[in-house]
């Protein structure tokens, strides 16, 4: 499952990395977003780790993330891995010439690691999963955004 997904914020980027890498404060920010529990002490960088609580198809999730990497305020990289099924999600703020930013996100799963019924249940179930996905991406893409321009104001 790969989803690529952008949207303009009429933000600076720094002010949009301040929001995207707010973990602690990541229950206000994402409507989708239950609650966040963070796991390693210090700033947002490499390493960071945090436990999120969504709530999807109707019941809470909970994943454990971790940066990958993060170039502030240009590009940060965060991954997670739940019952062999791999997530990992690039976002990449880039400076538009008339003002703001392109806030843009890259989302991929993959199942090479999950038990063979996991696969099959993943396969049936793929569309539904991604426009889910899709659906709960776009809306973290709008809250983002809304609390950056909220920020900027």
């Amino acid at each position: 499952m790969q989803l690529d997904l952008s949207r303009h914020v009429a933000a600076d980027p720094h002010t949009v990395w301040d929001v995207l890498t707010d973990i602690p404060n990541a229950h206000r920010t994402l409507s989708g977003v239950t609650a966040v529990e963070i796991l390693t002490a210090g700033v947002y960088e490499p390493g960071f780790r945090w436990r999120e609580t969504r709530k999807m198809f109707g019941m809470k999730a909970t994943e454990e993330m971790m940066v990958q990497s993060a170039d502030a305020p240009h590009s940060t990289t965060i991954v997670a891995e739940n019952g062999g099924t791999e997530y990992k999600t690039v976002f990449t703020l880039s400076a538009d010439a008339g003002g703001g930013t392109t806030l843009s996100m890259q989302f991929g799963a993959e199942t090479t690691h999950a038990p063979a019924i996991s696969r099959v249940v993943t396969a049936l179930m793929g569309k539904v999963a991604l426009n889910a996905t899709r659906k709960a991406m776009e809306q973290d893409l709008a809250d983002i955004a809304a609390e950056a321009e909220r920020r900027a104001a």
